[in-house]
Parts: C-alpha cells; sequence; structure tokens
C-alpha cells in the first residue's frame, strides 16, 4: 500500500502554500500530515531536515521524496510511478 508522509509545520510559508495543494489531492492520494515540532522522533526517523517534505512510502518502506513546494501534477506523478 502506497502512502505519503507530509512533513510540514505551522511556521513554514512554503508548507502553507504546498497544504491546500496537498489536500485538493485528498481523494485521488493517501497521505498522512505530519507536523515536525509534533512529531520530532518520527521526523529524525526518516531524516527530515527541510520542510516541507513529502515521502512515497510502499508496504512502510521510504521509496521516494520531495523536497519543497511541488506542483498538483508533480504530486499525482510522484505518487503514481
Amino acid at each position: 500500500m502506497k502512502k505519503i508522509l507530509y512533513f510540514t509545520a505551522p511556521w513554514c510559508g512554503p508548507c502553507q502554500t504546498l497544504g491546500p495543494i496537498i489536500e485538493s489531492l485528498s481523494g485521488q492520494i493517501n497521505y498522512e500530515k505530519v507536523n515536525v515540532d509534533e512529531n520530532q522522533d518520527l521526523s529524525i526517523q526518516y531524516g527530515v531536515r527541510n520542510v516541507p517534505t513529502l515521502l512515497l512510502l510502499e508496504n512502510g518502506k521510504e521509496v521516494s521524496r520531495l523536497v519543497g513546494v511541488q506542483s498538483k501534477e508533480a504530486i499525482l506523478e510522484f505518487y503514481n510511478r
């Protein structure tokens, strides 16, 4: 099963841009929003150093990663590879 972990923070300007794009894809992709301030252990586990970061997991393992603001099309392509 595929899932995107969307690492974000409330103080992050680019995250505020990416948030509505991710939310608009909620019917097309499986994702979980992760606040890096509240989930530091998970951020450390995956080596997330910048936000926003999108991690594509398949069967619980990271298979790809995108950092920074992405277009709707880029996220769909990322998810559907």
